[in-house]
Order: structure tokens, then sequence, then C-alpha cells
């Protein structure tokens, strides 16, 4: 009995030496999750994008400024002349928050508490304006309310007076579901729709339909294309069932409107599909497809910005995440569903799906060959 149980297990470890995806796979998946935890999830947001409405220009909000940016919490980026101009920034998702100084900024400077030693008028310096649909983002500029004003008043000081008043669009009451309903949909579409067509060229072949497929005029991008609209309806399927079940028994709000949701999804849709037509051309086996599509899947959650600020990640991580179609569409479902942006104010994600698309589309075309090896 031992010899042929040894006998299967040197059969298995000969089989799997010879495949080498699947090696390939069991020495990846756990170095890109290591790299991935280690050294691109950080929850410590550094260095946010800020915009800045200064109505005072005076020596005071020039040395506030720069002591608020050595925090290095916030970078300001963006110079904005009225809070309605940075407010639609927000909406449009330039910018993380708004800085914004009073006109009588130096008046409320020499009445704080860090400045007059004695709180006869308490009253905030200025406020921030504050993406609040992200919470973990809103906690972070939270974390300024209370900066001192050593620098700026030239002394120390330990008055507990609020510096500055923190307004949170979108999101007031800081629930985490908010945020986490519109970031399902990139995680569960790119989970079932990459998944359902990785396998597509692949199982032709295992079913053996490859026969049936090369002595029809089928052409490789029509073949593709057939392959990828009939689960965008599943798709549009999952947008729907999502959205109604968040809004019904989470009260999500929905203040996008309907045609920018539906224009997003099927952007994202199209090129979840065309990611996994693309693997299912290199992949030979469906286990092999499967495995890939697990590697994508991977750095797609982490890397989106669903779980962890995108901000918050280096460099490199964010180049990685800008090649995956999650990243966009999160932004995307987010300001829509959220901040009721609209798909032109997104045409940077919306533009770079279209060429996902197209290109994915090329090469899986490519790389089919109505021919059996």
């Amino acid at each position: 009995m031992w010899r042929r149980i040894f006998a299967i297990v040197v059969k298995e470890l000969r089989q799997l030496s010879r495949d080498r995806m699947t090696f390939g796979m069991i020495v990846m998946i756990p170095l890109v999750q290591l790299m991935l935890f280690g050294y691109a999830i950080n929850t410590d947001a550094r260095h946010l994008p800020a915009g800045l409405v200064n109505l005072s220009d005076s020596a005071y909000s020039r040395a506030l400024v720069q002591a608020v940016e050595a925090t290095q919490v916030v970078d300001f980026q963006q110079r904005y002349v009225s809070v309605v101009e940075a407010e639609a920034a927000i909406t449009r998702g330039e910018v993380k928050a708004v800085l914004y100084l009073p006109a009588d900024l130096d008046e409320r400077l020499v009445r704080h508490p860090a400045f007059a030693g004695q709180a006869y008028l308490a009253q905030p310096i200025g406020q921030w304006l504050v993406d609040g649909s992200d919470t973990v983002v809103a906690a972070t500029f939270r974390s300024l309310r209370q900066m001192p004003l050593d620098e700026v008043a030239g002394r120390a000081s330990k008055s507990s007076t609020p510096s500055f008043e923190v307004v949170q669009y979108f999101n007031p009451e800081q629930r985490s579901v908010v945020n986490i309903v519109p970031g399902l949909l990139g995680v569960i579409l790119t989970m079932t729709m990459v998944m359902f067509t990785s396998a597509a060229i692949v199982r032709e072949r295992e079913q053996g339909n490859m026969e049936f497929l090369i002595t029809t005029p089928v052409r490789p991008l029509e073949l593709m294309l057939g392959k990828i609209v009939p689960y965008v309806l599943v798709g549009f399927v999952q947008v729907i069932i999502i959205l109604s079940a968040g809004h019904v028994l989470f009260d999500v709000p929905i203040r996008g409107g309907l045609d920018s949701i539906a224009l997003a999804a099927m952007l994202f849709i199209c090129a979840s599909l065309t990611l996994g037509l693309v693997i299912s051309t290199i992949a030979k086996t469906q286990l092999q497809s499967m495995q890939m599509t697990i590697f994508i899947l991977l750095p797609s959650i982490l890397l989106s910005g669903f779980m962890f600020p995108y901000e918050a990640m280096p460099i490199a991580a964010q180049w990685i995440a800008e090649a995956l179609p999650a990243t966009h569409f999160m932004r995307m479902s987010r300001a829509i569903v959220l901040r009721d942006a609209q798909v032109m104010d997104l045409q940077f994600d919306a533009l770079w799906m279209i060429g996902f698309t197209c290109i994915g589309l090329f090469i899986a075309s490519l790389r089919f060959s109505k021919r059996l090896d």
C-alpha cells in the first residue's frame, strides 16, 4: 500500500514540475501577497492631495499653510478663488479636501487662545472641507482639527480650542457602509466578469468545441465580441442587485444619475471581460485560467482603493494600480454614486477603460488562432 501511495506522490510531483504555470503560481502568489501587504498596503495616509482657498493672503496665512504642509499629511496641489469652485473640485475627485482661510484670518488668530492666552472668543481660524465618502481619509483630516499653532504664534501653547472646523461632505455620519457599497461594485464585477471569461476559450478546447469553431466562418474578433456580450447583461443584473440592496438595507444614498452609473458600469464590465479573454487565450487548461484569475484579483482588490487609501500607497504600487481597471472604476463608482459626479468629470478614467477594452480585444484576437496545436 505504501509503495503504491509513494508512486502516486512521485507521479503528481513530476506532473506538477512539468506544469510551469501552476509551479509559477505556487511561487508568485505568496510573494505577491507578501509584497502587497508588506510594502504597498498602508493605512497611514500621507501626502493627500488638497486644495486651498486663501481669502486672507497675509503673512500669517502663508505661515499657517507652511505649518500644515510640514505635517506631511497633505500636499496643496490646487488653489481656488472661491468655495464653490473648491466644492466642485472635491466632487470631481481632484482633491480630497480644501483648506478655507477666511478674509478675517488675522483677527481670528489674534483672538485664538494660542495667541491671546485666554479663550475669550473660542472660534476656529478656518475650515477643512473634506470628502467624507472615504472614512479613512476623513479621519486623517479630522486629526488636523486640533493642530497646534505654535509656529504661527511664535510661542508654545497648550490650548484645547480647535484650530479648524471640519466639514464632511457626502457622508457626515461617517458610516463605513456608505463607502463600502459603491466599492463592492468594482470588487464583485471584477471577480465575476474576469472569472466568467477567463475560461471561455480554454473551455471550448477542453469540451471539444474548437473543431466546430474552426470550420465556421467566424473571425477571431467576432468570436471575442460574441463571448463578451452575454455577460454584459449579467454584469448589469449584479449592479442593480448591489445598489438596490445597499439602498434598501443600509440606506446608502444614490446621488448620481442612473445614466452615468450605467455608462460607467458598461465601461468597466467590458474592460473586465476583455481582461478575462486575454487570460483565456494564454491559459492551456481551466485550472491555469483560474490560477491566473486569482493572481489578477489579489492586486485588483487590494490596490484599487477599496480597503486601503490609494494615496497612502508608494508610487510604484500606484503605478501598478493605475494599470488595473478596478482602480479606475472604483473612483468612478464612488464619485457618481456618492458625490453626484458626471462621467464627463471623470474623463481620464472613462477613456482609460475604453482604451483598455480596445487593446485587450486586439490582443485576444491576435492570440486566438483557428487551428488545433
